[in-house]
C-alpha cells in the first residue's frame, strides 16, 4: 500500500509575490513529527502561539508556483481565504486517512464518496 504524501492545490485568490505575478498552485506534504516539534521551539512561536500555523505551513508547503522558497513571510502574505484553505489542507490530510468528502451528484441526486481534490475548477 502507497501512501500518498504530497497534495497539489490552488489558492482560492492566490499570491501576489513581488513582480505582481498572482501565483495560486502549489504542493502541500505531509507534516511530520520534526515539523510540529521544530514549530514549537520556533522563538516567533514562543512569543505568541497563535503564530504556528503559520510556521508549520511554511514548513509544509513545499512549492508555490513563482516563489522561489516558501518561507513564514510568504505565508504572513497570503489572503485571509488562502491561509483558511491552507489551514483546512493541513487539518485534512494531516489528520485523515484518505482525505474523502461526500457529494450529490446534481443530474441524479446519487450520493457517493469521492476522493478530496484540493484544486479549484477541476
Amino acid at each position: 500500500m502507497l501512501i500518498q504524501t504530497e497534495y497539489e492545490f490552488t489558492l482560492p485568490k492566490g499570491y501576489v509575490n513581488q513582480e505582481g505575478t498572482i501565483c495560486k498552485r502549489g504542493v502541500m506534504r505531509l507534516a511530520t513529527a520534526l515539523d510540529e516539534i521544530e514549530a514549537m521551539r520556533d522563538p516567533r512561536v514562543k512569543r505568541d502561539p497563535e503564530y504556528m500555523s503559520v510556521v508549520l505551513l511554511a514548513g509544509v508547503v513545499s512549492r508555490l508556483e513563482g516563489v522561489e522558497e516558501v518561507s513564514a513571510e510568504v505565508i504572513e502574505k497570503l489572503f485571509t481565504a488562502d491561509f483558511s484553505f491552507l489551514q483546512n489542507m493541513y487539518e485534512t490530510v494531516n489528520h485523515a486517512e484518505d482525505p474523502v468528502i461526500q457529494v450529490q451528484c446534481p443530474h441524479c441526486g446519487k450520493i457517493f464518496t469521492d476522493t478530496l481534490n484540493f484544486t479549484l475548477g477541476e
